[in-house]
């Protein structure tokens, strides 16, 4: 055996077994997840504040922004968005603190300011975004559900399309491995979601379609973001938290995208407080 041969057998054994990882990560996680979703309230609250927390730190050590100040002060301003969740959501306070978790980024950072901001900014977004989608008591689970699999299934039509068909690079200059088969397949299972919560009587088929083709889209969107953040400071992981996947950064990037579109539109239609029927009614 040559020795491309070997390297190309070496390769291939090295990428199967990051997808037994990964299989076996997401075998763990989803019905984690799936079981705090379910049951709401302060559980639910608590898991997507840790991952916020998660989100931050990690986005910090991608930028090399990991001073004991900035990273104290974002944590304890997701532990108080947290904690007003818990208690009673209530729209003024949570502005506040995101306006000083803002103003603390930006005074504990040094020659990253910007990004720190960003940083403290996505975090937040993924913990209120999450919660107020969450909120909802008739519809909450079903459209945190539906936000789920949409991007599950965008993430898994993707990565199975890429490998089968291959062909032209999506954006090969940020993302390297992701095709333009990739997203195409990642956006048609989005739709067959869809078509399963019409069919179990969640909404109107079109309407879903529509929605569910808008988050995929916004999630391969978020996990390009995330790719160009990464290659912006030349890191490849954003950590190696999660076997398979990388870090939380790694695995969320196309759900926080995905949540924060979801938590406008459930915004627009229901409001944060749980009182409309928010993204599920059509």
């Amino acid at each position: 055996m040559s020795e491309g041969q070997a390297a190309s057998t070496e390769g291939a054994g090295q990428e199967g077994r990051n997808l037994l990882l990964r299989i076996a990560a997401a075998l763990v996680m989803a019905p984690f997840a799936i079981a705090m979703a379910y049951f709401g309230g302060w559980l639910w609250i608590c898991l997507v504040t840790a991952a916020a927390i998660g989100l931050y730190v990690e986005w910090l050590t991608v930028i090399g922004e990991r001073r004991l100040p900035l990273v104290l002060s974002g944590v304890l301003v997701l532990l108080a968005v947290g904690w007003v969740e818990i208690e009673h959501f209530d729209v003024a306070s949570v502005s506040t603190l995101v306006v000083l978790g803002v103003a603390v980024a930006a005074i504990f950072s040094r020659e990253r300011r910007g990004w720190a901001v960003a940083g403290i900014a996505y975090a937040l977004t993924a913990a209120i975004a999450s919660s107020v989608v969450r909120r909802d008591p008739i519809f909450g689970f079903v459209a945190l559900m539906f936000v789920l699999l949409v991007v599950w299934a965008t993430d898994i039509g993707g990565y199975f399309a890429g490998r089968l068909i291959g062909g032209p690079k999506l954006w090969p200059r940020v993302s390297p491995k992701k095709t333009w088969a990739g997203a195409i397949g990642g956006f048609a299972a989005s739709l067959g979601v869809a078509v399963g919560f019409a069919v179990c009587g969640f909404g109107k088929a079109v309407s879903l379609l529509l929605l569910g083709a808008v988050l995929s889209v916004a999630a391969q969107l978020g996990d390009l973001f995330e790719s160009a953040v990464k290659r912006r400071f030349g890191v490849k992981d954003s950590s190696h938290l999660i076997p398979g996947h990388g870090g939380l950064m790694d695995r969320l990037d196309g759900f926080v995208a995905a949540i924060a579109l979801a938590a406008l539109f459930g915004f627009l239609r229901g409001g944060a407080d749980g009182a409309g029927h928010g993204l599920m009614v059509w």
